[in-house]
């Protein structure tokens, strides 16, 4: 019997996720996680072979989640599971060690092949993030490895400064205070030694537009 973590903050998608899997033999969910954090703390306690992750939850956001989680324990195997398919995402994503990555809008034989692969340890991807791998791959090395110093979240809140959104905005979208997005701009702007928002744009611009698409 293959167990599964569901790790999503919208109750009304884990309990269709978990009327599809506990319908599905051979497959049982053990446990839901509202938070990145509780995602972490039920993987560790109940392990799983398989959490399925969101990565945009309260606090701790999913790929810092899964980096946490094949940390302490390498043998689980994360699926993300998002709305999310920009490269910074996808990149990020399997860098912390998510063994597979697919869309929410994937169908119900979809989701379950992924399940499936994620847990026999194959790469998995949805037809639209295979495509954006494909194209990642071949773009120069640089554009993958910039920023490498900035967390996920760093990364996120550098992308929306590259588009020109406003502090209130970014915080209204990623659901966070304006002071923590003040501190975010604050580490963001210390680790790339820029002296704000226009020098921050300039460096992504160098970078290749890594933040485009």
């Amino acid at each position: 019997m293959l167990r599964i973590l569901l790790a999503d903050d919208h109750p009304m998608f884990r309990e269709g996720v978990r009327s599809i899997l506990e319908n599905t033999e051979g497959l049982t969910v053990i446990g839901e996680a509202k938070t990145g954090e509780e995602a972490v703390r039920l993987a560790l306690e109940l392990k799983p072979h398989v959490v399925l992750m969101d990565i945009r939850m309260p606090g701790l956001n999913g790929i810092e989640a899964t980096a946490r989680i094949r940390e302490a324990a390498p043998a689980i195997g994360i699926l993300i599971c998002t709305m999310f398919k920009d490269d910074v995402s996808v990149i990020t994503a399997m860098k912390a060690g998510a063994r597979g990555y697919i869309l929410k809008d994937s169908d119900k034989d979809d989701i379950l092949r992924a399940i499936w692969a994620t847990a026999s340890g194959e790469a998995i991807f949805s037809g639209d993030v295979a495509d954006r791998m494909v194209d990642l791959v071949t773009k120069p090395m640089h554009r993958l490895d910039a920023f490498a110093e900035l967390t996920y979240r760093e990364r996120e809140v550098l992308g929306m400064v590259a588009d020109g959104v406003s502090n209130a905005e970014i915080s209204s979208r990623l659901e966070l205070s304006q002071k923590t997005v003040s501190n975010y701009l604050t580490n963001i702007f210390n680790k790339l030694q820029v002296t704000g928002r226009a020098e921050a744009i300039a460096k992504v611009k160098e970078a290749g537009g890594m933040f485009e698409g």
